[in-house]
């Protein structure tokens, strides 16, 4: 097999298996969702380090604990490296310390065939934090899942735009889609809270064209922006058009320094 070995485990999460184990579980433990969601088509999780971004995101991965995915799309942003197009990991698997988890090779086939910005490669993998962290969150609630991992080196908007159409044809009853992003970067509190609330506006009103605008037009951040929208106008695709978000934080939560903070947001979109 080839695999897409761990690169961030001791860094972004812990890298014994059963201290991330555990952590994972404690964050679990503390961020209960008031409420359940019957049919979820995906979710949005941050993607800092766990100690700062852990507990929003868990909120967003306690929904899936009891459901039945077969197939788990995650799709991230690029921080390591610029490419044009969409990169699906040319592998067979990926690795956490919490073990391997296969690819589903004929919906790589699906999505790649016909089109030459979505392609099977190596570029955006080889040291992509914000895919990988994900993973260990999945393997903690989910049981017996493979996944297809999504890089996005160009967040353009015909980038965007064929992405979903590709999932949106996919994607099936038993297929989950996790958008990985952050939200805003060093801006003090008070400043990140007023960026983040319009992406948590946009999203709590299932409004991703003007979302693509407001980030176009410096009006919020989101470094996986396009994850999102692409997401989100997938569902929409398929007449999913609900979507809440469920929990807000900054690292100046856990530093206690609320000076130069980064945002995090997790979120559900159901039908």
């Amino acid at each position: 097999m080839k695999v897409r070995h761990q690169q961030v485990a001791g860094y972004f999460y812990p890298a014994e298996k059963e201290r991330l184990a555990a952590d994972i579980s404690l964050m679990l433990n503390l961020a209960k969702p008031e409420k359940t969601y019957k049919n979820i088509f995906g979710i949005i999780s941050p993607h800092a380090g766990y100690i700062y971004s852990g507990k929003t995101a868990a909120y967003a991965y306690n929904l899936l604990k009891g459901k039945n995915y077969s197939t788990v799309i995650v799709i991230s942003p690029s921080h390591a490296e610029y490419f044009p197009g969409i990169s699906i990991y040319d592998g067979d698997a990926y690795e956490t310390p919490l073990g391997i988890v296969e690819i589903n090779q004929s919906m790589v086939d699906r999505l790649v065939e016909g089109i030459t910005t979505i392609f099977r490669g190596l570029q955006g993998h080889r040291r992509e934090h914000a895919l990988e962290v994900q993973i260990p969150f999945l393997q903690s609630v989910i049981n017996n899942f493979n996944i297809v991992p999504i890089v996005m080196g160009d967040q353009s908007k015909r980038f965007i735009d064929e992405l979903a159409q590709k999932i949106s044809e996919v994607a099936e009853d038993k297929t989950l889609v996790v958008a990985s992003s952050d939200m805003s970067h060093f801006y003090s509190a008070a400043e990140a809270d007023r960026l983040d609330s319009v992406v948590e506006k946009r999203i709590n009103d299932f409004d991703y064209e003007n979302l693509i605008k407001d980030i176009d037009a410096r009006e919020c951040e989101a470094c996986g922006a396009g994850p999102i929208v692409a997401m989100m106008k997938a569902a929409a695709l398929k007449n999913i058009n609900n979507s809440f978000v469920l929990n807000r934080s900054d690292s100046g939560d856990v530093t206690g320094d609320k000076t130069e903070v980064v945002g995090y947001l997790s979120a559900v979109i159901y039908s």
